[in-house]
């Protein structure tokens, strides 16, 4: 149910970025917004309590973002408090970043190493995932997993690919396990 109402909010949101060609500013004011809450829990708190009526946090929103974001993102979390969906804005919001990103062509991967990759072994990955994308740039979150032993794990959307020594093991020892000695 919370994916449904992200994405249809997201693409709502979406929408009317594209309408009004303005897909820049919603995207910058929504990363605005994200940042915002992530440095002021107790304001997130405030917002997700079942207990202060919803024309209380009409009003704190309406005073916190006033004058610093678009009329339209101000209307649109108007509508995401009213309905009482803002347990799920950060949801929209990554959806609609995401959304954006694909419409420029920017995908978003992440590749997780055994050990921490330098900077040309990451230039090779990113070359590498352009070349087998129709992707033109490339936002690629590394992590290390020493439990990999080696090879990478990449995510790009739902799709993974898994080419680490761990999985390699794993495979092989369930094709063993299935040999009938005898």
């Amino acid at each position: 149910m919370a994916k449904l109402i992200s994405k249809v909010y997201g693409e709502a949101l979406f929408e009317t970025a594209v309408e009004e060609n303005r897909q820049e500013l919603f995207q910058e004011e929504a990363g605005g917004i994200l940042k915002v809450l992530d440095e002021n829990p107790e304001f997130d708190r405030f917002m997700k309590h079942p207990g202060i009526p919803k024309q209380e946090k009409l009003e704190v929103v309406r005073n916190v973002f006033q004058g610093r974001i678009s009329t339209q993102m101000a209307g649109f979390l108007d509508i995401v408090v009213r309905k009482e969906r803002y347990g799920q804005l950060r949801a929209i919001f990554g959806y609609f970043l995401e959304k954006t990103k694909e419409e420029k062509k920017v995908g978003t991967a992440y590749v997780a190493t055994a050990v921490e990759l330098n900077e040309i072994q990451k230039a090779q990955v990113v070359d590498r995932l352009l070349a087998t994308t129709s992707y033109r740039e490339m936002e690629v979150h590394y992590a290390t997993e020493p439990a990999l032993i080696g090879g990478m794990v990449v995510r790009i959307k739902d799709r993974v690919v898994d080419s680490s020594i761990r999985t390699k093991l794993n495979n092989l020892t369930k094709q063993l396990l299935q040999i009938q000695i005898g």
